[in-house]
């Protein structure tokens, strides 16, 4: 399968599980880089996370967004 063919689905899939555990609005997700949505996800998996890291919560993740976005 070609990488174009699966990134509409996947998208989706990403999105709405954004939006489901995060409350993210569509421009909150397409506003975020792949990295910080991983970080949010699987906090393990970030770079420098420390094992067993708590995800971040929503209104930590706002303040994230508001200090970066002004």
């Amino acid at each position: 399968m070609e990488h174009s063919a699966s990134f509409g689905p996947a998208a989706r899939r990403l999105a709405g599980l954004a939006a489901r555990l995060l409350g993210w609005r569509p421009h909150e997700f397409w506003g975020a880089t792949p990295a910080e949505l991983a970080a949010i996800l699987a906090p393990d998996a970030a770079p420098g996370a420390a094992p067993g890291a708590a995800p971040l919560s929503r209104e930590e993740m706002n303040r994230l967004m508001e200090r970066d976005h002004g």
